[in-house]
């Protein structure tokens, strides 16, 4: 059978973190005649090799390749495609894993769309990937109609003849951002790039040991000669003018402009902060004109503006101001409609605590920077504007799960308010209803079994923070938070809030004891009812639809019997026959059974009342921590008889002792 995919792995002292790359190849849905592994070892010094060597003597469709260390990634790559045998190759970091369909996936999807380039969607964990690329399949992508340029790492899979046909190696040696010059060749070349959005393709992460390659210090010298050969690809397969400009626009904005901004500029040793600030400004002005300054964003700008002008003071100063900006957002509403969570939210950036204002100029919004009047002299002189494209602001909502980071864009609906204050500034707030349907939010399937935190993103003027939603919320909210049960089959979807920060989760399918807590504190034992044989629990739960599995109760008593009750539900109350004949003249726990897909059978829960039936059937529903009734009064302990006096001899004989203790003491 032919080889659909050759996956190729440099390895260097990957240590336990090769483990969850070698887990999620041996999980893949491709049959191992269909795809083949090469690891090519760079002359590590621990124990990979042997378990390598292992791994492959198991399992025929897993190869290692042995050489001597190059000190860097690419030779070994190249190695791999030379031993490649599969029309496409993948490259996979020793530290990061796939997708169980992964390869499958977008095997099928490159051959459907006969793309020379596929493009997996990816996860971040601990570490930043692209965020718009992914928010739809785009099966004829192009860099002028997709910000393909916003993906360089080498984590896709590539046509291996279009490879070959083109000469496209990595560079190889001890040097930096080998990636960007091969695939931005590869973008350019190829004559059709598909991107993979709707499946959850590349787990990028970040090691415990904070050792992963691209997170050391560099050199600034020897980074920015490297990055000059990836700008060289662009001239040498462009031709002047906004692709060109587009696409050195992201070095721009990555990895010059971004390095000079808040914290992370702070946060370096201030000699090694001047030396990275002279050698981006010397690739800034040799090869970026106002064509390349216009494709980023305002802010962006005009700190490219103040590198070119070689204002550094300002630099710091403006990075200063900016560590103190912050995303905020307030949690207004929460509603369950026909199974679907509407979510109510506000947002606003503060800096240093306070709203971020803006200032109006005739007919002109612009942004408030802290610049001294030489910088923006030098800014107006290279037609640099403050303005501020507040109209543009946008907000996001997404669910991101705990475990994985798999992520998904909710739809949003927001609006744009001006606070305007006294002295003619003002501040920008953005109220928004975002919906988020468990069984369609995941690229219109169902939000896996986990825990969903929903994260708020702000837009606004080159500015993207994210922040997470619910510890600031109306006082309405908590008593509209209700848990559901949606889908079919059914399974409950609880919003709870996080321990400590009170941020706005979802346990999906009840990953989690959560339930039996949130029971505790949503449901007041005192407004349960009891009407003959008719029982009616305070239980805050949605039901999104009248069909699927029922939801029971369920009696029970400790060495006597588990008796269960259906019951129906009305969004606040459960309602249920309470089995007298067996309750009769006890004292019962109640639990309920809530359906589970993930398990196929209801998963039980205990709450926090117990109902008590009389020997005469008349039942009550008491709080669980009730004592129980004492039983009748016990009969009167019969009188303690008096003490009998010692006899005459042993209080003679004590006196005695005591009196020649003391005599020795003395």
């Amino acid at each position: 059978m032919t080889v659909k995919v050759s996956v190729v792995i440099a390895v260097y002292n990957p240590g336990k973190y090769v483990e969850d790359c070698i887990t999620g190849l041996l999980r893949q849905s491709l049959t191992p005649d269909e795809f083949e592994v090469f690891f090519v070892n760079d002359g590590s010094t621990d124990e990979t090799p042997a378990r390598l060597d292992q791994l492959a003597a198991e399992h025929p469709h897993f190869h290692v390749i042995h050489e001597e260390g190059s000190g860097w990634s690419g030779k070994p790559r190249n190695t791999g495609i030379a031993a490649a045998r599969g029309e496409y190759v993948m490259f996979v970091d020793h530290d990061d894993w796939l997708g169980d369909e992964a390869l499958e996936r977008m095997y099928e999807y490159g051959k459907a769309n006969e793309a020379d380039v596929v493009v997996g969607k990816m996860a971040g964990i601990g570490r930043p990937v692209p965020q718009e690329l992914f928010r739809v399949n785009r099966p004829k992508a192009t860099v002028a109609n997709a910000p393909l340029i916003d993906s360089l790492t080498p984590h896709k899979m590539f046509r291996r003849e279009f490879l070959n046909e083109h000469d496209i190696r990595f560079k190889e040696g001890r040097r930096r951002l080998e990636d960007h010059v091969f695939v931005v060749e590869t973008y350019l070349r190829a004559k059709n790039v598909s991107v993979l959005g709707d499946y959850l393709c590349y787990y990028h992460i970040t090691r415990d040991d904070g050792s992963n390659a691209g997170f050391q210090r560099f050199d600034p010298v020897g980074y920015f000669t490297n990055l000059r050969e990836a700008l060289d690809v662009v001239e040498n397969l462009t031709e002047p003018g906004a692709v060109r400009d587009k696409l050195y626009s992201r070095w721009l904005r990555n990895e010059m402009v971004e390095r000079l901004r808040g914290n992370r500029l702070l946060k370096l040793p201030e000699d090694y902060a001047e030396e990275l600030y002279r050698e981006i400004r010397g690739v800034v002005t040799e090869r970026f004109g106002p064509g390349v300054f216009a494709k980023v964003a305002p802010t962006q700008r005009v700190v490219a503006g103040l590198i070119a002008a070689g204002h550094y003071e300002d630099i710091r100063a403006l990075a200063r101001w900016e560590a103190g900006i912050k995303p905020t957002g307030g949690l207004d509403s929460l509603a369950w409609d026909k199974g679907a969570l509407t979510v109510g939210f506000t947002s606003e950036y503060q800096v240093d605590g306070e709203p971020m204002t803006f200032r109006r100029e005739g007919e002109r919004d612009l942004l408030d920077l802290p610049l001294s009047e030489q910088a923006l002299k030098a800014l107006a002189d290279q037609k640099i504007t403050l303005d501020a494209p507040v109209g543009k602001s946008d907000v996001d909502l997404v669910a991101r799960h705990r475990e994985d980071a798999t992520q998904y864009y909710l739809p949003v609906d927001s609006e744009l308010h001006r606070v305007e204050a006294e002295d003619g500034s003002f501040r920008l707030r953005i109220t928004a209803s975002a919906v988020l349907d468990p069984e369609t939010a995941a690229a219109g399937k169902p939000l896996g079994k986990g825990i969903w935190d929903l994260h708020l993103r702000i837009k606004s003027c080159g500015w993207s923070k994210e922040t997470r939603l619910g510890a600031v919320r109306g006082e309405d909210v908590e008593a509209q938070r209700l848990a559901a049960l949606t889908g079919e089959p059914r399974r409950l979807v609880l919003p709870y809030w996080t321990d400590g920060p009170g941020n706005l989760s979802l346990d999906v399918d009840q990953h989690t004891g959560k339930l039996e807590r949130e029971a505790v504190a949503l449901m007041d034992p005192a407004r349960a009812v009891v009407e003959g044989s008719t029982v009616r629990l305070p239980l805050p739960l949605h039901l999104a639809a009248d069909s699927g599995d029922p939801v029971q109760l369920r009696f029970e008593r400790k060495n006597v019997g588990k008796f269960p009750a259906d019951a129906v539900l009305d969004g606040r109350t459960a309602t249920a026959t309470l089995p007298l004949e067996q309750l009769t003249g006890k004292r019962w726990a109640v639990r309920i059974g809530v359906p589970s897909a993930a398990r196929g059978e209801a998963q039980w829960t205990r709450l926090p009342v117990d109902v008590v039936v009389a020997a005469d059937g008349t039942a009550r529903v008491i709080d669980r921590h009730t004592p129980p009734a004492k039983p009748g009064a016990k009969k009167a302990a019969a009188p303690k008889r008096p003490a009998q006096s010692r006899p005459l001899w042993r209080r003679a004989a004590g006196r005695l002792k005591r009196a020649l203790t003391n005599q020795k003491k003395s």
